[in-house]
């Protein structure tokens, strides 16, 4: 099986990276990038090709390196902090978008169906109300428009996930490649971790299992009925994990 990935420079993309090398259904890894991936200097894994990509055209030669793919996990994205308005509605909504209006057009090989993997976030929400964050309200926007996308080609199914607090701790194949942060976001997160570690594990979102879950997604390996419950809701045909859907499909807090 053939999968796309994005985003595989940062945090969630890099969990999802090695999750995916590690199955042994994937034939074939397709990462889009705007720079070489630090993890794959050393890659000696003949499945994966990084194509340096801007995101602003997808032509003919780039539809062509990328046909036969049957999903693709879009972890591609940014902090609401770390540029203007206008840019983060740009990376988050109309880049996500842009893509998946192109890969509609690829050609299907060995599938009737490809299989759209949306990275959101907690807090997202297609209700926003005057108080909404700019990350809830773009990302809740970006859900909608791909469930929409799907309602008009059903064979273009879109799954979105919402994690919440993503920790990479004790993710040793992953640690020595994901972006550190400003000081002051290390701190926020030193003196947040444990509670939430500890105590509040509903919004706990460790990156190994979290990456295993995206993965499984892209490829198929979960069917509706296998996700359904709590935690997981639905939008005409597209599905909203929320993050306690996720810990509750994976495990994590000692029951599926």
């Amino acid at each position: 099986m053939h999968v796309i990935l994005t985003g595989a420079t940062g945090l969630v993309g890099s969990a999802a990276l090695v999750a995916l090398r590690a199955r042994t259904d994937i034939s074939k890894i397709s990462i889009l990038s705007r720079r070489p991936v630090p993890m794959l200097e050393d890659n000696t894994d003949d499945r994966i090709q990084v194509i340096l990509h801007d995101f602003k055209r997808y032509d003919s030669s780039l539809k062509e390196r990328l046909s036969g793919a049957q999903g693709c996990v879009w972890a591609l994205g940014i902090s609401q902090n770390a540029v203007s308005k206008e840019e983060y509605v740009h990376i988050t909504k109309d880049m996500t978008l842009e893509a998946a209006e192109a890969f509609q057009q690829l050609k299907l090989q060995d599938s009737d169906h490809f299989q759209f993997v949306f990275v959101s976030g907690e807090g997202a929400t297609s209700e926003p109300g005057p108080f909404t964050a700019l990350f809830g309200r773009v990302k809740g926007e970006t859900e909608s428009a791909l469930a929409e996308i799907e309602s008009r080609n059903p064979q273009f199914k879109t799954v979105t996930v919402r994690p919440a607090f993503v920790d990479p701790s004790g993710h040793q194949a992953i640690l020595p490649w994901i972006p550190q942060g400003s000081i002051l976001k290390r701190f926020g997160e030193s003196i947040i971790g444990p509670p939430i570690r500890a105590f509040y594990t509903r919004m706990h979102s460790p990156t190994a299992p979290l990456g295993e879950f995206l993965a499984g997604l892209a490829a198929g390996h979960y069917n509706h009925q296998m996700l359904r419950g709590e935690g997981v809701e639905t939008r005409g045909a597209s599905l909203i994990i929320n993050n306690a859907g996720f810990r509750r499909v994976m495990g994590l807090d000692g029951q599926r």
